[in-house]
């Protein structure tokens, strides 16, 4: 995956449903995809969706392996089972396991803030945290 070849600026939501991107090395893909699309539209400021969170949905449900009723109203706005998405990326033939969470920042004292909104990764297992450190040390030491 080239992150350079990228249309900028870059969108999280987009990558994780290309097939070109992160979708492939999704093990639960459906089930993070599904998600994502009702969080979207949770999102919405009092449920009304606006033109470019529609276009967003939209965008998203074109991409392939999406499911048709996952355009319906009903499932679109049903709640998440839990509060996190857990989600499950396959490296080198092993599934790391991990959960993800959100902070949005509510109540502005700043507009450039309105929309701010920050993804946390943690491991759900000690097999996926210690190939997780691995990985980040590998990565550390290729940039330095």
């Amino acid at each position: 995956m080239n992150l350079s070849a990228r249309p900028q600026p870059r969108n999280l939501l987009h990558l994780m449903f290309d097939p070109a991107g992160m979708q492939p090395f999704v093990a639960n893909w459906e089930e993070v995809a599904r998600t994502l699309i009702q969080r979207v539209y949770r999102e919405s400021v009092g449920r009304v969706i606006d033109e470019k969170s529609q276009d967003l949905i939209c965008a998203l449900l074109a991409y392939p392996g999406t499911k048709p009723e996952w355009r319906t109203p009903q499932v679109q706005r049903a709640p998440s089972d839990l509060p996190v998405i857990p989600i499950r990326f396959m490296k080198d033939g092993q599934t790391l396991s991990y959960f993800s969470m959100l902070t949005t920042l509510a109540t502005p004292q700043a507009i450039a803030t309105q929309e701010l909104r920050i993804e946390s990764m943690f491991p759900t297992d000690a097999v996926t945290e210690t190939q997780h450190e691995r990985i980040m040390n590998q990565a550390q030491n290729v940039n330095h």
